[in-house]
């Protein structure tokens, strides 16, 4: 049972059928940091840490096969007496590579062996480059699995709206998104907020304190030199993004005034207000192992609500800061790299393409790229060819694999699956879609423009090509949508 010490209720949420959840998850992301130095904690202490926690009411743990020895301090709380009720998510980030049934079955049953469990409450799916399609074969082998019952519901972690929306418009069954949400870092309250109401999707914030730094601890400080602990490495770079220190300190003067207004901390309105915004199931509050707790604090947050007054003054500092740039999740795959190492280039180009180039054998000015269409072979033609400088994309479609259609009834889900496509078979001619210098569109109903010409926008608006845009009679399969491109590697 909660402790009767803690005089406000933690509230609850269904997040799933059968998945009643802490409006406050713990995430134990700090087991990772206190870690590093490949000392692990002792699971029986940690999780004596975490019981004090579950006993609060504080009963939803958030954690990844990454956060050290997470999932094995996990383990040893859900299984101990009258701890029954424990929800416990976790997230599976394979490197890319084929996702078979075998590969995707062994990194889930991993995560059942290290928690100890039957079943996982919530299995959460990221992907670091979505220009490799087989994300799509680990989130039907996810599916799968969650049929056969060794996975309660699935999530997924740092998907921006786009890819999210191809994904359910491919009927996985997805009920989360956990991903970065403060006052700082606002992108999730856009489109993806839109995309959660119309899929009945829900998302899980993360990143809502700026690992500390929204707090009145920071209030009236100097900017830091020196940070050493990761998480606030991390979010420093949100800081920067957002318009730097000062207008930070803008932002925590007028959170700090809003909670002497209401008699709590500035902390306490940084999570309310993003809370309150209809998408939020939950935000991810960092379970202090090894320093002090603030489970008291946290429970504020629900004895007291925003008004329009308070919103107006947040807004009146918003207005002064920049948006961090992208969509969620784009901070782990494009620049600027907002993590806690910074540029993640390196470990993004160290990823094989799916289809390498094939240098021409009587033509050393050309090579191709095959996608692996059945009609490649049969039509004698390739995805991209590269001749000197000059690479030429066919038309494509939103096939996956030899012959599967993606989202037939949605053409912004299919535009978006399409120039991934061609995005990589570019980047395996050493090219981007910085250097692409005109697209063609053929779309079978204009009344998908707008769809279309959005997921365009969200590929190329820093370096937009010449385009053509056009309504044909059909195509042929049932697709929506064919784009063609071209690129140049140097003037």
């Amino acid at each position: 049972m909660p402790d009767s010490s803690f005089s406000t209720p933690l509230p609850r949420i269904d997040l799933a059928p059968g998945l009643n959840i802490a409006r406050l998850v713990c995430g134990l992301w700090q087991v990772a940091d206190l870690e590093k130095d490949g000392t692990t904690l002792d699971p029986v202490l940690a999780a004596n840490q975490l019981e004090a926690y579950a006993k609060a009411g504080f009963d939803t743990f958030d954690m990844a096969d990454h956060y050290g020895s997470a999932e094995i301090i996990t383990g040893e709380l859900t299984n101990r007496a009258g701890m029954g009720g424990v929800r416990a998510f976790t997230k599976w980030c394979p490197e890319p590579g084929p996702m078979t049934p075998e590969i995707v079955r062994a990194g889930i049953v991993e995560r059942l062996e290290r928690m100890r469990t039957s079943r996982i409450d919530l299995l959460q799916f990221h992907w670091w480059s979505f220009e490799d399609p087989r994300w799509l074969d680990a989130l039907r082998e996810i599916e799968a699995l969650r049929q056969e019952g060794l996975i309660g519901a699935i999530g997924v972690t740092n998907f921006d709206a786009a890819h999210l929306e191809l994904a359910l418009a491919e009927g996985i069954e997805i009920v989360s998104n956990q991903v970065s949400f403060s006052l700082v870092d606002r992108r999730a309250a856009g489109a993806l907020t839109d995309l959660c109401a119309r899929y009945d999707v829900k998302l899980l914030a993360y990143g809502t304190l700026c690992g500390g730094f929204i707090s009145e601890k920071w209030l009236g400080q100097p900017e830091p030199t020196e940070i050493t602990d990761w998480s606030r490495m991390k979010y420093k770079r949100f800081i920067d993004a957002a318009g730097g220190w000062a207008t930070f300190q803008d932002l925590l003067a007028a959170a700090h005034e809003i909670g002497r207004k209401h008699g709590v901390s500035l902390s306490n309105v940084a999570s309310a207000w993003v809370l309150e915004t209809p998408s939020v199931a939950a935000t991810i509050i960092g379970a202090r192992i090894t320093e002090a707790e603030h489970r008291a604090d946290n429970l504020q947050i629900f004895g007291f609500a925003l008004d329009d007054e308070d919103r107006a003054r947040l807004e009146a500092v918003f207005a002064r800061m920049k948006m961090v740039p992208g969509d969620c999740g784009d901070e782990y795959r494009k620049p600027p790299f907002l993590t806690a190492s910074g540029d993640l280039s390196h470990h993004l180009n160290s990823i094989a393409p799916l289809h390498p180039a094939l240098p021409d054998p009587n033509l050393p000015d050309r090579a191709r790229v095959f996608s692996g269409s059945r009609w490649e072979p049969i039509a004698g033609y390739c995805r991209a060819v590269r001749v000197g400088e000059r690479i030429l994309v066919s038309g494509t479609t939103a096939t996956h694999g030899a012959d599967h259609a993606i989202a037939p009834d949605n053409a912004g889900a299919q535009t978006t699956y399409i120039l991934d496509k061609i995005v990589a078979a570019l980047r395996a001619h050493g090219a981007g879609p910085e250097h692409v210098v005109r697209t063609r569109i053929y779309l079978t109903d204009a009344e998908d423009c707008e769809a279309v010409s959005r997921a365009h926008g969200r590929f190329f608006a820093q370096h937009p090509p010449a385009n053509t845009l056009l309504q044909v009679a059909r195509l042929i399969g049932p697709y929506r949508v064919e784009i063609e491109a071209e690129a140049m590697l140097s003037a």
